[in-house]
């Protein structure tokens, strides 16, 4: 018997001090597709902002890019991204899942083309990273 799966909607966040980038994507197609990049000031308004994307699309999963040093080694972004990671779960209550994301900004970095869209690219690579171990 063919086992027929749901299509599951995935958004990826590269989170930053400054800004967030966010991806969305399906478990059927596995690409990242670049939304936004979030840059206000404040918890409250870029959580609104998440809010508004996640009322909009309706993830069943948040996938976060998680920064580490080359060596893998964790560094002060790291417990930063995980507390994002958190802080989305415990608003929205949707599962979370953490990406290591140590190449995705260095990847977009040297095409000039991608520069507007360097954090929301990042979280597309993230999701496609993800889509990637998880197959």
């Amino acid at each position: 018997m063919l086992e027929v799966s749901k299509a599951l909607t995935v958004m990826a966040f590269d989170y930053g001090a400054r800004r967030i980038g966010v991806a969305v994507g399906n478990t059927v197609l596995r690409a990242g597709q670049p939304l936004q990049t979030i840059s206000e000031n404040g918890d409250d308004a870029r959580f609104k902002q998440i809010e508004n994307l996640i009322l909009e699309w309706q993830p069943d999963q948040l996938v976060v890019g998680l920064p580490c040093h080359p060596d893998g080694a964790p560094h002060e972004m790291t417990a930063k991204a995980k507390r994002f990671g958190n802080q989305l779960n415990g608003r929205f209550r949707l599962p979370v899942d953490w990406v290591d994301e140590r190449y995705t900004s260095v990847v977009l970095e040297g095409n000039p083309e991608m520069r507007d869209n360097l954090d929301s690219q990042s979280a597309a690579l993230i999701l496609e990273q993800y889509f990637h171990e998880k197959s």
